[in-house]
């Protein structure tokens, strides 16, 4: 089975399904571990720097978004670690997924229909088309 699961989490709904799903696939080996990757966008992150008192309040409300993931991992007894990275959300997650060489990516999908998709674009869309490990997409 898969051994290195990245799970590209930003703490929506959406992720937390993703969450759900990966523990199931990690329960599937005992030498699994999921790697919970929460990329701070830039454009995001710079609203979050101005309102934040504190470097560590500003990294203690990002794992705060983690948290329902986390406590999903927990539930399964899967073992994870977090890496929270900076930039644009797509790039980053293709660019760690395969520095890491990650055996299965596994995210989570808002669901937009193909018109709000070409418009507004979609993480989970860019990261499937330029991954060259498998990734399941979890509606």
């Amino acid at each position: 089975m898969y051994q290195k699961i990245m799970l590209a989490a930003d703490g929506s709904d959406n992720s937390i399904r993703a969450a759900r799903e990966a523990a199931r696939l990690a329960n599937c080996s005992d030498d699994s571990i999921i790697t919970i990757v929460f990329v701070a966008d830039f454009d995001k992150a710079k609203e979050s720097v101005l309102h934040a008192k504190s470097k560590d309040s500003l990294e203690l409300t990002r794992r705060k978004q983690l948290k329902p993931i986390e406590m999903v991992l927990r539930e399964y007894d899967v073992p994870y670690e977090v890496q929270i990275l900076h930039g644009d959300p797509a790039p980053v997650l293709i660019d760690y997924a395969h520095t890491e060489l990650f055996d299965l990516v596994i995210i989570g999908s808002r669901g937009l229909n193909s018109f709000q998709e070409m418009i507004l674009g979609s993480v989970s869309h860019k990261v499937m088309k330029r991954l060259s490990c498998p990734v399941l997409l979890v509606k």
